[in-house]
């Protein structure tokens, strides 16, 4: 997508705010549009000018809203943000969380149904050594070669890091070590969090060949609890 594609969105929120135009939605119009695209320093097509129209009339409307909202001058601003409703009190402590037990599992005649196994099922096969973390691994990597460019859900392969942590999974399953449920288990990351001696784009083409050279904390605690990063 081009630079001048992705502000597209960007104008559409912004278009409605210029105050010079009428109070009226219905009064904007593509000339408006074409007219702020200087303002901008962006260019689109009469094609598109017509398309996001009716986007900008719906943001006008929603800017208005907030305009008209009545607040006393005695109301204090919003320093924090605090999601509860008025009167309910955050629970003290974290839920724990129970998985149901997959009962016995066992390997599949076709190993490609391995796909469509639960997270609690792989992690049973991992578990009784029915197979191997870099077995499983390569399998997934396998089918994000095969089916990634199609489905376009793939922008980095993490190969030598995936083995390298499925390795060391299995060394610690083999030798009593398991660090639950996620241990030896592959899993894809959304390319905004950061890891280390890898791209993170964050889906954007500016930032097509950033690399930042540390882990996102979700990472950081994938790796403790022993999950396989296998793609971005």
């Amino acid at each position: 997508m081009s630079a001048r594609k992705a502000f597209l969105f960007l104008l559409c929120l912004l278009l409605p705010a210029i105050p010079a135009w009428s109070q009226s939605s219905d009064s904007l119009t593509t000339e408006h549009i074409a007219v702020a695209e200087d303002i901008f320093g962006l260019e689109f097509t009469a094609a598109e000018r017509d398309s996001m129209l009716e986007t900008l009339r719906q943001r006008r409307q929603a800017y208005q809203r907030v305009r008209d909202f009545p607040i006393a001058n005695s109301t204090p601003p919003a320093l924090i943000f605090n999601p509860l409703p008025a009167g309910m009190q955050a629970p003290d402590r974290a839920d724990s969380i129970h998985f149901s037990d997959p009962g016995t599992v066992r390997m599949p005649a076709n190993e490609s149904d391995l796909a469509f196994y639960t997270v609690t099922e792989l992690a049973a096969l991992l578990r009784s050594r029915q197979i191997t973390s870099v077995r499983l691994t390569q399998f997934f990597l396998d089918r994000l070669r095969k089916y990634g460019p199609e489905l376009e859900c793939v922008i980095t392969l993490t190969d030598s890091l995936a083995l390298a942590q499925a390795r060391r999974a299995d060394e610690e399953i083999a030798a009593g070590t398991y660090r639950g449920l996620l241990h030896g288990i592959p899993y894809g990351a959304k390319d905004l969090l950061a890891v280390r001696g890898y791209k993170t784009t964050w889906g954007a083409a500016p930032y097509r060949d950033q690399v930042i050279e540390s882990d996102a904390t979700v990472i950081k605690k994938l790796e403790q609890a022993g999950a396989v990063l296998v793609a971005k």
